[in-house]
């Protein structure tokens, strides 16, 4: 069995995170840096898309991409799940509104999500809601 401080280690995977609002994504970064996850960028699904693809060809895939539902003037991550989907059907994908009547944000798995976030949230919610994701199949 391994000691408890080994499992409360920083671990080494990869988050893309996709908002529209470059102080949401700045913000996540560094809360995601300093729970010890590599972190990458996107502004929009397309975005999002490119990155996930390129990054599937290199030694340390996207484990996990936070979604913001909502991008005015681009795709959102009700669009972009279902494309990820398309490019990966093991791909791991949160989503993360400030709308929290929305049905997808209700239903998220039913949409192809694995974890929720309603803006706004804490650290705890953040670190809790990943590690659930990146250890479900």
């Amino acid at each position: 069995m391994e000691p408890l401080s080994s499992r409360t280690q920083p671990t080494a995977y990869k988050v893309l995170v996709m908002d529209d609002e470059s102080a949401v994504r700045n913000l996540l970064k560094r809360a995601l840096t300093k729970l010890g996850y590599k972190v990458l960028q996107a502004v929009d699904g397309k975005q999002t898309l490119k990155i996930y693809k390129e990054e599937q060809l290199s030694d340390e895939p996207v484990a996990v991409v936070i979604m913001d539902l909502t991008i005015p003037d681009g795709m959102g991550g009700e669009e972009a799940i279902k494309k990820l989907l398309e490019i990966d059907p093991e791909a791991k994908a949160i989503v993360s509104s400030g709308y929290s009547t929305s049905a997808v944000m209700s239903n998220f798995y039913e949409h192809g999500f694995k974890g929720v976030l309603s803006k706004p949230y804490t650290l705890t919610e953040l670190k809790q809601t990943l590690e659930r994701v990146l250890n479900t199949n």
